[in-house]
């Protein structure tokens, strides 16, 4: 997609969603880069202060919201979505780079991922210190982020991570770190390649289905069904299952121990959640690593998360349960995506 002339209307055009988080956040101290308020920049100001980008690409921006991104909730990605693929509809954009904050970029990328419907590049990019931060990360951030989005070698990859000078796969990074500026990486799989001198080196792409590819519509919808996570650990009762069912949760994910394991309490609560109607699947805070069903899981009728973590896992089954409730269709999904 990117020209070779100099005519700026010969550059891609990249649309920049602005959400907020430490990559708009300014602190008073630039010594203290944990101290200090996000979502404070607009999105004229992220690109004001990276002049550079205008080599690459025409970059307009839009403000979705300013905002921590801790704050940010399924409304938002819901309306996040549609504004994405409103923007990529248009023959006038080639691309998408989403700004936000990193407390939940994993969970924003792994929605978009699934559905986006374009094979336009779209590239999530953050910032683990503020603006106002000595040695501030977020400028190099979003000059590679708006570098990749305007690469052809980004076309059809589904939606991507960059952080870090590293190029993640929305489906398998996580964020590893409360503070380092390394702090996003995909256990054990790795990263898809690397930004330099803002040029991509792309080495592999993920098999599992995205964007285009994928079942889920969430055009029309204003609401997603309710899913919960259930932290799973040595002694845990059925109590937070009784009170998620009783709450009007459709799904429950469960962050087990080691490869799925549920205590015998919480598993009888989870049973009889899945008897009156609701989705049950089974995941791991393990950190890495393969989630298989067991048979108790298969005879409870749970689904098993694969190596989708928690968050990831309770994406996955907002969207799943938006199409159907039976278990068979469920694991099929998450073998699937």
């Amino acid at each position: 997609m990117r020209c070779n002339g100099s005519s700026e209307e010969r550059l891609p055009a990249i649309k920049l969603v602005a959400l907020g988080g430490t990559i708009a956040g300014k602190g008073a101290d630039p010594t203290r880069p944990t101290q200090y308020e996000p979502g404070v920049l607009g999105v004229d100001s992220l690109i004001a202060a990276v002049p550079e980008i205008g080599k690459l690409a025409r970059v307009s921006g839009v403000q979705l919201a300013n905002m921590p991104s801790y704050a940010m909730t399924e409304a938002d990605w819901l309306r996040l979505a549609s504004v994405v693929n409103g923007l990529l509809s248009d023959s006038d954009c080639d691309g998408v780079v989403v700004a936000q904050g990193t407390d939940t970029l994993e969970e924003t990328a792994y929605f978009l991922h699934l559905t986006v419907k374009s094979e336009k590049p779209v590239v999530l990019v953050g910032a683990m210190r503020p603006a106002t931060a000595m040695s501030a990360d977020g400028p190099l951030n979003l000059y590679n982020a708006v570098a990749l989005a305007a690469s052809r070698a980004a076309y059809g990859q589904g939606v991507l991570l960059v952080m870090n000078d590293r190029i993640g796969s929305a489906r398998d990074t996580v964020k590893t770190n409360t503070t380092a500026v390394d702090a996003f990486r995909a256990p054990e799989l790795g990263c898809l390649g690397y930004m330099t001198d803002g040029q991509p080196f792309l080495y592999y792409a993920s098999t599992r289905l995205h964007t285009s590819r994928t079942e889920f519509d969430t055009a029309g919808l204003t609401a997603l069904p309710r899913v919960e996570i259930l932290y799973g650990y040595g002694g845990s009762g059925r109590d937070l299952a009784d009170a998620a069912v009783q709450a009007g949760a459709r799904g429950i994910v469960h962050a087990g121990m080691g490869n799925g394991g549920m205590a015998p309490a919480m598993r009888e609560g989870l049973a009889d959640a899945r008897r009156q109607g609701v989705a049950v699947v089974s995941a791991s805070h393990a950190g890495s690593g393969l989630v298989t069903a067991k048979e108790a899981d298969l005879r409870d009728g749970f689904a098993a998360s694969g190596n989708l973590p928690p968050r990831k896992a309770r994406i996955l089954l907002m969207l799943a349960l938006t199409v159907t409730n039976r278990p068979e269709e469920i694991q099929r999904m998450f073998d699937l995506y």
